[in-house]
Parts: structure tokens; sequence; C-alpha cells
């Protein structure tokens, strides 16, 4: 049995400006996808530039932090933040959806496709193969905060979580950044190598991180607020769901349209 360092989450303090741990992740996973798009572009395995690279991320950000935030406060607290709407601003206290973050992306990314003439497809196949370093990250910031932890096991490797209880849980968070991080990016980065049909490459990463997910739920306590739901499912494998679903479904329709091989 394991027992959890119990970091501290605040990385840096100066003064009343405490800079976070968690905070720091976030932008580690954004300098990620920066550097991996400019690698990309610069080896000529792109049609984006350096300048459409730094406004997606832009883009992205304000989609991952808007659409994250409510995503969180609407489908996982919705009565809590309907009696304290101002809360809904706090930031700092924590509180974030990836598959609302995902949904902001979307938001943000079709927006950005719009204005620069871009098919939506082909920006999403572009940014997706780097996006799972940035998940990775976002689940070693869940590690060091000691949150999101994993339901009760004797494996050897169990570990206990203070702000939990006593018991030995599983290590979820480091379940979740080795497949949907990890793993995931490897697979992708393989995938995309090679030019594939539009679609191909997103189709894989919403199919591989909603299977990644849906199998990681079953080792990860359920939200105590929320339970198991629907089959003795928890939220995050019903919403992951649909992410299988809507990959498999791009998958199969790029297949079959005679679209000519994309380089993104």
């Amino acid at each position: 049995m394991l027992q959890h360092p119990q970091f501290d989450p605040v990385a840096l303090q100066i003064g009343p400006i405490a800079v976070h741990w968690y905070g720091l992740m976030y932008l580690l996973g954004f300098a990620a996808v920066w550097l991996l798009g400019r690698r990309r572009i610069r080896q000529g395995r792109s049609t984006f530039t350096l300048r459409d690279l730094e406004d997606i991320i832009f883009y992205s950000v304000i989609g991952v932090i808007v659409g994250g935030r409510l995503g969180y406060t609407l489908v996982y607290k919705t009565s809590y933040y309907l009696a304290h709407p101002l809360e809904i601003f706090y930031l700092w206290e924590g509180g974030m959806s990836f598959h609302g973050g995902l949904v902001g992306v979307i938001v943000a990314l079709l927006w950005y496709a719009h204005s620069r003439g871009r098919h939506l497809l082909d920006v999403a196949d572009f940014i997706a193969p780097m996006v799972p370093l940035g998940l990775a990250a976002g689940r070693w910031g869940n590690f060091i905060n000691g949150e999101l932890w994993g339901r009760p096991t004797d494996l050897p490797w169990g570990m206990v979580f203070p702000y939990a209880d006593a018991a030995a849980r599983h290590p979820s968070q480091l379940y979740q950044m080795a497949l949907e991080g990890l793993l995931l990016f490897a697979l992708l980065w393989w995938y995309s190598s090679k030019p594939r049909r539009r679609g191909q490459v997103s189709g894989v990463f919403l199919a591989g991180y909603g299977v990644a997910r849906f199998l990681v739920e079953f080792t990860r306590e359920p939200d105590a607020f929320l339970g198991l739901l629907v089959g003795g499912l928890s939220m995050g494998q019903l919403l992951s769901i649909p992410m299988i679903v809507a990959g498999i479904l791009i998958l199969w329709k790029s297949a079959e349209r005679s679209y000519p091989e994309q380089t993104s």
C-alpha cells in the first residue's frame, strides 16, 4: 500500500499571489500543443502556418475555460450553482469538466474555421494529435492535488489519499494520464504521421479518448453528489458513450466518401 505524497498545491508564492500546480499544468499542456504544432508545421507536414497555430490555441484556451466550467456547473452540480450563480466565476475553487471543455473547444474551432474559410475537420485533424499531452498534464495536476481519486482496491499499488479516507485506492489519475494522455498521444502521433482522409484523425481521437475514459471510470470513485447512474455507470462513462459513437461515425463517413487525402 502506497501513500499519496501530499504535494503542496501551491507551486510558487509571491506575496499575496499564489501560483498553483494545477494552473501550471494547464500552461504546460498548451505549451506542449504549441511546440508539437510548430514542429509539424516546420517539417512541412501541415498546410497551417505558425500564425494559424497561435490563433487556434488562443481560441482553444477560451473554449476550454468557458466550456469546461459551464459543463461542470450545468451537468455535475446544476442545483448548487443555480442557487449560487456568482460562484460559477470562482475558477480558483476548481470544478472543470473535460466533456464540457471539449464542446467549448469544438465551438471555438468552428468559429475559427468559419472565419478563416477552413473546414472544421481539417482544423480538428491538425490539432487533435497534440491534445493528449495536454490531457496528460492535466491528470498529473489532479494527482498533485490529491483529487479525483479511485475506488478502493487491494492491489499492491493501491494508494491512500488523505483527502478521501484511510482506504487504499486506485491512483486513477495516473491511469488516465497513461491511457487518455500518453498512450492516446502515441497512437495519434503515429496515425497522423501519414496522410489521412478528412476527419479520420479526429475520429480516432474521439473514439480513443471515449474508450479510454470509459474503461478508467471503472476504477475511479464516482462523484459523491452523483454516485452511479443509469445501468451502474458513472456520469463520465455516460458522457463518453456519445464520443465513441461520434468518433466511429466520423471514421465511417470518412472511409466511404471520396475525399482527397489530407495533410492538415
